[in-house]
């Protein structure tokens, strides 16, 4: 049974746990916020065999990704409020029983359409997971200095998700099917639902709170429509109508949501939070950031599966590389967050991952050893580990434990809408490049007219990738060695993108953050002690 204390904190009464921090509470938020990440990070390791068994073609393959991010990109801030309205215990648990059904359904597919159906419904609950199992923990703690090693923990927690989900992915993937792999996710969020119901401290805040149907259908509106043009544009072609009218709605209600939050009581999202400007920058560098860390594990996942063909146990490899550091770093980076300015940190971090993503840029498409991508892969897993518990703890502490809900929501939204448009613009970036250099090169190349009329049908349903994937013994298998080297070249750009990203996020960290960024007198929130 939960208990509930009320506590009299400034002007308002809020129900927030007193005294130390339960541990069963935090347990029951890692273990959530584990599990909502090993299943965001499982598809990345089955691609090549997504690739194998569904034959996605143009943009499917990005959408099995963005299908389960989606949601959660959409909901957080709404799951946020109404963790703080209802008690974040119920949307512990509600979401854990949702990723259930989500990932039951994943694994039952037979076809495409079923699996995005089932990575949406999963994100659902991952939408719930990742700022209420945050919340609960940031309720929990009174102090900077016990805040700073639960984010640390809870952060740990999140990339151990990171980590466990390749090996997974690997083992299910290379000695069953991918759909074990869900199967496993299946048995996890039984196990995780059941530890929330039975061992978290339930917390709320709901004075000052309500819903906010005008923000959420507008940003709801708005997203979506911005990475369905980002995602299909590749395929559809940028100018296609459907495309360019996405892009005018995703302006159109993106600019409505902000008009619909300075003008609501209790807005989804305080656009005044953001006149501090530690806060600020902490969501800049959660979006951007986060685009550049899940931006190359998509690359790195494509270029290992559907590229490569090497098999999800070797893949899986290059994601442990990725993940693995948050864990190891875990007592430097907790003592990090409590001596030296977050600037730093965050500034080494991005810097880290900027020139991991430089080295990999030049790795040659037809290197196939997995030692080549130690040097890149792991320095951006340890500037991983750096920047994703420096952000969170950067944007959490500048406002009071009684704003955990609305802060940890925001910090978890702009985190993971960073997250999903990794996939969507580096997808979109490195096909296109891709696209246009293949069909230029197979035009130029000494092939027969016959091949090249075969190979340009299969490039013209399916992109390079589908030509890659093609048997050597048809006709158009005589261009695969074209198409992979246009996709080598192509994701190699990708790369690129993600390591300018990360470096101007590093520059604006280092230079931004320096001196007192706390605007918070004039919010009327006061810095957490």
């Amino acid at each position: 049974m939960s208990t509930e204390t009320r506590s009299q904190s400034g002007p308002t009464s809020l129900r927030e746990p007193s005294g130390p921090l339960p541990v069963g509470t935090l347990v029951a938020g890692c273990f959530a916020v584990c599990l909502a990440q090993i299943a965001l990070a499982m598809p990345a390791t089955l691609n090549g065999l997504f690739q194998q068994d569904l034959h996605p073609v143009g943009s499917q393959l990005t959408w099995i990704s963005d299908a389960f991010l989606l949601p959660v990109t959409v909901l957080e801030l709404t799951f946020g409020v109404l963790g703080d309205l209802f008690g974040r215990k119920r949307l512990l648990v509600g979401g854990g029983a949702l990723l259930v059904v989500g990932e039951a359904l994943a694994a039952a597919s037979t076809g495409i359409h079923m699996l995005w159906v089932g990575q949406a419904v999963a994100g659902l609950g991952a939408a719930a997971l990742f700022p209420t199992s945050l919340a609960v923990i940031a309720a929990g703690t009174h102090t900077a200095r016990d805040r700073a090693r639960t984010i640390t923990v809870w952060a740990a927690a999140l990339s151990s998700g990171g980590f466990i989900a390749p090996v997974l992915g690997g083992i299910t993937g290379n000695y069953g099917s991918w759909r074990w792999a869900f199967v496993v996710v299946t048995g996890l969020a039984v196990l995780s639902t059941l530890l929330s119901g039975l061992l978290a401290q339930n917390s709320s805040a709901p004075e000052g709170r309500s819903l906010d149907l005008a923000g959420q259908i507008t940003v709801g509106i708005g997203m979506f429509a911005l990475l369905y043009a980002v995602i299909q544009g590749p395929s559809d072609g940028w100018t296609a109508t459907p495309v360019v009218i996405a892009y005018v709605v995703a302006a159109v209600f993106i600019a409505l949501f902000v008009v619909a939050e300075s003008r609501a009581a209790a807005p989804l999202l305080r656009l005044d939070l953001f006149r501090n400007r530690a806060f600020a920058v902490a969501s800049f560098v959660a979006v951007v950031g986060m685009f550049s860390y899940l931006g190359t594990a998509y690359a790195t996942s494509i270029r290992l599966g559907p590229i490569q063909h090497q098999s999800p146990l070797r893949g899986s490899f290059a994601f442990i590389l990725l993940n693995a550091w948050t864990l190891l770093l875990l007592p430097l980076i907790s003592r990090l967050l409590e001596k030296v300015s977050p600037r730093w940190v965050l500034g080494a971090g991005l810097a880290l991952m900027a020139a991991g993503d430089f080295v990999a840029a030049g790795l040659p498409v037809h290197d196939r050893a997995l030692t080549s991508l130690i040097l890149p892969i792991g320095l951006v897993g340890i500037g991983f580990a750096l920047t994703v518990s420096s952000i969170t703890a950067t944007a959490v502490n500048t406002v009071e434990v009684h704003y955990a809900g609305m802060a940890s929501a925001s910090t978890s939204l702009l985190r993971d809408f960073g997250f999903t448009l990794g996939p969507a613009v580096i997808g979109a970036i490195a096909l296109s490049r891709a696209a246009d250099e293949f069909t230029r090169k197979l035009a130029d190349s000494g092939l027969g007219a016959q091949v090249k009329a075969a190979a340009g049908q299969v490039a013209a349903e399916g992109g390079p990738l589908a030509v890659n994937s093609v048997p050597a013994s048809s006709p158009p298998g005589g261009a695969a060695p074209l198409a992979l080297e246009a996709l080598g070249n192509g994701y190699a750009v990708g790369y690129v993108v993600c390591g300018v990203a990360a470096l101007v996020c590093c520059l604006l960290s280092v230079i931004a953050l320096r001196g007192k960024a706390d605007q918070t007198a004039t919010l009327g929130i006061t810095p957490t002690p």
